[in-house]
């Protein structure tokens, strides 16, 4: 089946030989994850013409094994805690059994249906797609290796490098996929293991813990930084969500280190020492879900080669994301940015505009939104409390929890609460960290707060919808200046 494009591209699928008449572009993508495709698009919508290389499946990690498939496999897990407590909403269902391999296959059947949509919006803004591995060679040009070995030269006048990121590896840690995995794996496992340890207490960690614990799965979560579960989260975000999953039954050892994984009998030996007082435990379990981060897929791509600077592996570029050579640009993963999609879409689209010729303005990166989809959720943007004491401001801090809220109650939800905080001389919203159901959907209201510069008394002057979780937003900034009414 071949497709066939209007500026005279032709393409089929993969599983076809792939034909190309088109060797030269205006821009070539290498990757097209949330960063790449994003970028692509935009480009094209510029009038560019544009091309993607892609080694693996359209979409990237983000569609095909990150954000998408671990948000349907939450909502499985979701639903079934709402099957277990029914009774507490009043209605009575027989026990509910958590099927595992059903909720696996409709995570990949999600993933899959997104990635299609991805092939739809490549034909539709008229990209060629090109499949296989992509190298940077002098010219600058893009050599293409194919699934045969076959090796083709593309040209540009401008390529954009979003070839993402991978599970870090640590040294005590080696992934083997088997007994030792990384969240690939945890989405694809064969048979749910009876008891998991999770090292690693971001994002990453503290989803797949719940999904796991959610559906009978024994959890441990192993985070080396004293401050426990989402350690890069403000203190009390992380002292929450710690008492939560504790009552919940997870095991959390938090300012522990990993020392070494014995995988040679039938248990597996997670073998740890508490950091503080040299205290060693060792914990027995069927598998280990290595989350300990991400790194930059930047090797073997050609950077060497043309001497396009780096650091600790991570590409290194101006504000526009364009590197130290002419023409060559990085987004995404690669870089030490936030290592989330939204910020490589944001860097695509960014970089982009700005080699359009257009004025775009730089992202503001203390103004990127964190999110967690664990239960309950917890989501933040800007300043944590101790880093704009750090930074210097006097601060006027507000918290409201969700035990307050009529909404949160009614629907059975009311853990949790939401902290702003505040300069004292001037009002600006320094940050905003939430912990409870749907906060995911409330932190935008604090980004397009922050973008226009509200103050403390515009937000609690701005009349918030009643009944509703957002309601907690105004009166925390109410709680702040001392003009909170429900509390």
């Amino acid at each position: 089946m071949v497709d066939i494009l209007s500026k005279g591209h032709e393409i089929q699928h993969p599983a076809s030989p792939t034909i190309y008449h088109n060797m030269n572009f205006d821009l070539i993508v290498i990757g097209s994850g949330p960063g790449g495709y994003v970028a692509a698009i935009r480009a094209a919508q510029l009038g560019m013409n544009v091309a993607i290389i892609e080694r693996e499946s359209l979409g990237g990690i983000c569609l095909n094994w990150g954000c998408i498939p671990t948000k349907a496999l939450l909502k499985s897990a979701q639903v079934f805690d709402y099957l277990n407590h029914a009774e507490d909403y009043g209605i009575k269902v027989g026990k509910p059994l958590a099927d595992f391999e059903a909720m696996i296959k409709r995570s990949r059947g999600v993933a899959d249906g997104m990635s299609k949509g991805i092939q739809f919006l490549m034909k539709k803004n008229k990209i060629t797609v090109i499949m296989g591995n992509a190298k940077l060679v002098k010219g600058p040009k893009v050599a293409v290796t194919d699934a045969e070995g076959k090796v083709t030269e593309y040209t540009a006048k401008g390529i954009i490098v979003a070839t993402g990121g991978r599970a870090k590896e640590l040294p005590n840690l080696k992934i083997d996929g088997k007994k030792i995995i990384e969240y690939r794996k945890a989405m694809s496992l064969e048979s749910q293991p009876k008891r998991m340890v999770v090292v690693g207490a971001g994002a990453i960690g503290v989803e797949f813990g719940y999904f796991y614990h959610s559906i009978g799965t024994e959890v441990s979560i192993v985070e080396f930084m004293e401050q426990g579960l989402v350690p890069r989260e403000d203190a009390d975000i992380s002292k929450e969500l710690g008492k939560i999953y504790a009552k919940k039954g997870f095991k959390i050892y938090g300012g522990w280190a990993v020392e070494s994984v014995d995988t040679s009998g039938k248990e597996i030996k997670v073998n740890m020492k508490n950091r503080k007082d040299g205290k060693a435990e060792t914990i027995l379990c069927d598998v280990v879900l290595s989350a300990a981060g991400v790194n930059p897929n930047t090797e073997n791509i050609g950077l060497e080669e043309l001497g396009i600077a780096t650091d600790r592996g991570y590409i290194k570029v101006d504000e526009y994301c364009q590197t130290n050579v002419p023409g060559i640009y990085a987004i995404g993963d690669v870089l030490a940015t936030q290592a989330l999609a939204h910020v490589a879409s944001a860097e695509g689209i960014t970089c982009v505009e700005k080699i359009a010729g257009h004025h775009p303005e730089p992202i503001d990166y203390n103004n990127i939104p964190g999110c967690t989809y664990c239960s309950p959720e917890v989501a933040s943007v800007g300043y944590t409390e101790q880093a704009a004491k750090e930074a210097g401001y006097e601060l006027l801090v507000g918290k409201f929890p969700f035990s307050a809220s009529g909404k949160a109650k009614a629907s059975g939800h009311s853990e949790g609460f939401v902290k702003l905080i505040f300069d004292k001389k001037y009002g600006e919203l320094l940050g905003a960290h939430m912990i409870g159901a749907n906060v995911t959907e409330m932190i935008a209201e604090i980004v397009v707060a922050r973008k226009l510069e509200t103050t403390g008394h515009e937000i609690i002057k701005s009349i918030h919808p009643h009944p509703t979780m957002s309601e907690a937003i105004m009166e925390a900034a109410a709680a702040a200046y001392g003009e909170v009414i429900h509390l």
